[in-house]
């Protein structure tokens, strides 16, 4: 028992130092992501020179991760959520990836299918969060719902979907209103894609999105049919008053 609890204090001290370190390379880099773009150019022709465009895409990807990683740590601390902690680590990683490395650093550009990767793995922890919702309903108190296997999966992938249509959404929004590339529709220096290549990094989000909705739905429903473990690592849950960790 005393070994368990030390493995689990290690895991929870790997999360808050990864967390903190992200958190912190996010604020730096929206910091000074400001002071440049008061500098950048509103257009140029100097090839891979970034305009202002570019870096207020860049600082609105840098404050939504700010957001994303604080709302884990309020949801935990005032409504006494329990998230597990190696998806909390596969959730910091990913922003880190997705902002840091993938706008800023620009990745995007850089490493080949990086988007891909990210959007498959976007659409797994989607279906997760999936899980995590209908839990709450199935197991909610003064509801007698009693919900099969085959239907959660469903409501998963559902779910997962859902998220990946209204993400696509927000950055066709973005970069309409604020004249940024979010869906890749020009190349880094600014040369517009012509037909279906325009459209073929948003075609691409949504499939690889279905093809990790789809896996984890999959994994998820086998896991709830033949009663193993696999869901529970994957969801959060709320705590018992209890279970609060003391001051």
């Amino acid at each position: 028992m005393k070994q368990k609890n030390k493995k689990q204090r290690k895991a929870i001290n790997w999360q808050k130092i990864i967390s903190w370190a992200v958190l912190s390379t996010l604020v730096l880099a929206a910091i000074y992501i400001t002071v440049v773009l008061c500098l950048a150019p509103e257009e140029t022709d100097v090839i891979f020179e970034r305009t202002k465009s570019d870096y207020v895409l860049m600082l609105l990807q840098c404050l939504l991760g700010i957001g994303a990683i604080i709302l884990p740590a309020v949801l935990q601390k005032r409504h006494n959520f329990v998230i597990p902690s190696n998806m909390m680590i596969l959730y910091t990683l990913f922003l880190y990836g997705a902002i840091f490395l993938g706008e800023v650093m620009a990745f995007y550009y850089k490493v080949p299918h990086w988007d891909t990767v990210l959007h498959t793995f976007s659409g797994a922890m989607l279906g997760a969060l999936g899980y995590s919702i209908i839990s709450f309903f199935n197991k909610a108190d003064g509801i007698p719902v009693n919900m099969s296997p085959a239907f959660v999966a469903f409501f998963a992938f559902c779910f997962s979907m859902t998220m990946g249509m209204l993400w696509e959404v927000y950055e066709f929004t973005v970069d309409y209103f604020f004249g940024t590339n979010m869906q890749k529709f020009a190349l880094e220096g600014g040369l517009p894609k012509v037909g279906q290549e325009a459209l073929m990094d948003t075609m691409k989000d949504i499939i690889v999105d279905t093809v990790g909705a789809l896996v984890i739905s999959v994994l998820g429903y086998l896991s709830l049919k033949h009663g193993t473990d696999f869901v529970d690592k994957l969801i959060f849950h709320r705590g018992k008053k209890h279970d609060e960790p003391k001051a």
